[in-house]
């Protein structure tokens, strides 16, 4: 699958690096919508084992019955190091390198947490991802209507709730994953795709590295 070049310029093309200089040690959805994001990840992810968080930050949002080792790879050191629920971390900016620095196989799960918005090639890293994921193994992405507007692609910004899920429907699609779903995780008071009620929006979108892979 081709995207045109110009879904993904953004507002701001200066250093992401530079961006993203300064620990931003806050939350960036409401308590009830990052318990929608954890519940998602308790029912796909494994109990155990090791998992990717993707363009971590300072929390995972993982579920605290998880008790393997998270391996984060994010933007700012002093964020992922104040993170309790990582392992180890890498500082490394997918924009530039979307290449991942982990062996083949590595992982049980992948996460990438209200973050997808801000990749300018999403394919070639969803494609690094299944490389790094046993099979079977699921990728699961949240995201939620808020972004840093100046940095997020210009297709997220004009695309609804419902075609946001649909597009990155469409990068796990073009990467090989497999068994790929979308749903509405808002908390109740937030259900339905055109986002009535209050309180952010949750919506999940997974698919899992295929046998065929082996």
């Amino acid at each position: 699958m081709q995207f045109p070049p110009e879904y993904f310029r953004r507002y701001d093309e200066s250093s992401d690096e530079l961006f993203y200089s300064l620990p931003r040690l806050v939350v960036h959805i409401d308590d009830e919508a990052i318990a929608a994001v954890t519940q998602l990840y308790s029912e796909l992810l494994p109990e155990s084992g090791q998992v990717l968080d993707l363009m971590s930050s300072w929390r995972s949002h993982l579920p605290h019955s998880f008790k393997g080792k998270v391996s984060a790879l994010g933007m700012n050191a002093e964020e992922m190091r104040q993170n309790p629920q990582v392992d180890t971390f890498v500082v490394q900016n997918l924009n530039r390198t979307p290449q991942l620095p982990y062996a083949d196989q590595t992982f049980d799960g992948a996460v990438c947490t209200v973050s997808v918005q801000y990749l300018v090639d999403p394919i070639a890293v969803f494609k690094e991802v299944r490389r790094t994921l046993k099979p079977e193994a699921p990728f699961i992405i949240t995201f939620s209507n808020r972004c840093f507007p100046t940095k997020a692609v210009a297709i997220w910004q004009v695309t609804s709730m419902a075609q946001k899920a649909a597009l990155v429907a469409s990068y796990l699609e073009a990467a090989g994953f497999a068994e790929i779903r979308a749903e509405d995780r808002s908390p109740q008071a937030r259900r339905g795709w055109f986002g009535a009620g209050s309180g952010d929006p949750v919506i999940g979108v997974w698919g899992r590295r295929p046998l065929s892979d082996l």
